[in-house]
């Protein structure tokens, strides 16, 4: 285990200190905290301002009301834009154009519960009870399930594809030979996977430090929903259990080849099996409780995608978790064996692409 770790703080020292990692951290740490205001961008206003011509209604939420002496005054202030709209009398509202249908329904209640008022009639509001799950934070749920999908997706495929250029490097520049008279091959590759999976955790670090701080300076936190704690560590695990599946297959492969140029070809299965999960995944977000959604958030690796993302968009069943991480684990155990023997085999062969079928008999 030294060795391993030998190699793993090797990779954290040489990778951690490169421009390309500060700059697309600092952009990541960026769009993060700017998609945070994006909802208060599209929610529209949380104020109206409405003129009035004649006694001004009682106090009225979300409403500012500005007193006016007659009707061409505020018919004046609603076409400059001083006010969103004009009660006249409180019979008639004034618009520039179309009344905006939030506003609208505001003014229209307000009118309906001063009539009311004055009939000297009183209204008891019916007392509503939810009876199933509570849907308040469904459609929170489901955006923060869409954000998950793409945050995992494109860290995990970023971080396999160092691994696998990280192993085409040492391979083509021969550096792996004088690498492997020190230290076993098992110790090479799994020092490359956890030094650059730990880059990929302060990745993931970042996207959930300035996420949740810029939900708080925003006030975005207050609609999110309860159990943020289990989403974030769900979260961490099972970037954790995908990336060691998928960067084991990356080191696998990239092994297979001797430069740069071929990589792209070697890693048509992982790249077509990774995007295959985040479409899956996607699916899974828009339907968190469909049965495809349940099945394939137990079957590995589609479940390193899937499972958070039914934690984050619906109650799913501890058992349904405990066993999709079993399964997942086993399967990560699999592949590691498998692709070590792959990396012991065909790193060393320089020169043309080592063939699959060679290595693995």
């Amino acid at each position: 285990m030294n060795g391993l770790w030998l190699v793993a703080q090797r990779e954290i020292r040489t990778r951690i200190r490169t421009k390309g990692f500060i700059i697309s951290l600092a952009i990541t740490a960026v769009l993060v905290a700017a998609f945070a205001y994006v909802p208060k961008l599209f929610s529209g206003t949380d104020t109206y301002a409405v003129g009035v011509v004649g006694t001004a209604p009682a106090t009225v939420e979300q409403v500012e009301f500005v007193t006016y002496a007659d009707e061409a005054a505020a018919r004046q202030a609603v076409i400059d834009g001083d006010v969103d709209a004009a009660l006249i009398d409180d019979q008639t509202v004034l618009a520039d154009g179309e009344l905006n249908d939030r506003l609208g329904l505001i003014l229209q209640s307000a009118h309906r519960d001063a009539q009311i008022e004055k009939a000297g009639l009183t209204i008891t509001p019916l007392r509503v009870v939810s009876v199933g799950a509570d849907a308040r934070y469904e459609g929170v749920r489901a955006g923060l399930a869409m954000l998950l999908v793409m945050v995992l997706f494109f860290l995990l495929i970023y971080s396999a594809m160092f691994v696998a250029m990280g192993v085409v490097e040492e391979k083509g520049s021969r550096i792996v030979e004088i690498l492997l008279t020190s230290m076993r091959p098992w110790q090479l590759l799994g020092g490359k996977i956890v030094g650059l999976g730990v880059l990929g955790l302060i990745n993931l670090g970042v996207v959930i430090a300035v996420g949740l701080g810029s939900a708080f300076v925003s006030g975005l936190a207050a609609d999110l929903p309860p159990g943020m704690a289990g989403i974030v560590i769900s979260a961490v695990v099972w970037f954790i259990l995908g990336y060691a599946f998928f960067s084991t297959l990356a080191a696998a492969f990239g092994s297979l080849v001797s430069r740069q140029e071929e990589l792209n070809g070697v890693l048509t299965p992982m790249t077509m099996l990774m995007t295959l999960t985040y479409l899956v995944s996607y699916f899974a977000a828009a339907q968190p409780t469909g049965t495809a959604a349940k099945v394939l958030s137990l079957i590995p690796p589609f479940s390193s995608m899937v499972m958070p993302v039914r934690t984050a968009a619906a109650e799913v069943p501890l058992g349904e978790i405990i066993l999709a991480v079993a399964l997942m684990i086993a399967a990560v155990a699999v592949v590691l064996l498998a692709g070590a023997r792959i990396y012991q085999r065909a790193v060393l062969r320089t020169g043309a692409r080592v063939k699959l079928g060679e290595v693995i008999r």
